[in-house]
């Protein structure tokens, strides 16, 4: 297990923090999927339509406050503020390769 950021988890972050979407949507895997709070968006179109939805497109900045990595799984805390939701998070990254697979937002 490690406590540093992986690459493709650093550059999810920087993608929203620079708002830029199409950034954002190539870290994923073409299958690639985001679950927020159990809605599940899938392929690219499903990740740019939430970035446009819930993160970019809600002008939100991301911090990681804390990471571990085991394996291809990033669990992740990180502090957000944007129109839709302000606080702390808890997001777990599947990781494939130097791409995102999947990014989790469990509901608490």
């Amino acid at each position: 297990m490690t406590n540093q950021i992986p690459a493709p988890v650093q550059a999810f972050a920087d993608a929203i923090n620079n708002a830029d979407t199409d950034a954002f949507v190539a870290l994923f895997t073409s299958d690639g999927m985001v679950d927020d709070w159990g809605r599940q968006l899938h392929g690219h179109d499903g990740v740019r339509s939430w970035a446009g939805s819930d993160a970019i497109g809600a002008g939100a900045k991301m911090s990681i406050l804390s990471a571990e990595t085991e394996d291809a799984t990033t669990r992740t805390r990180f502090s957000w503020s944007s129109s839709v939701f302000n606080g702390e998070s808890d997001g777990i990254f599947e990781l494939d390769g130097d791409s995102i697979a999947s990014f989790t937002i469990p509901r608490h």
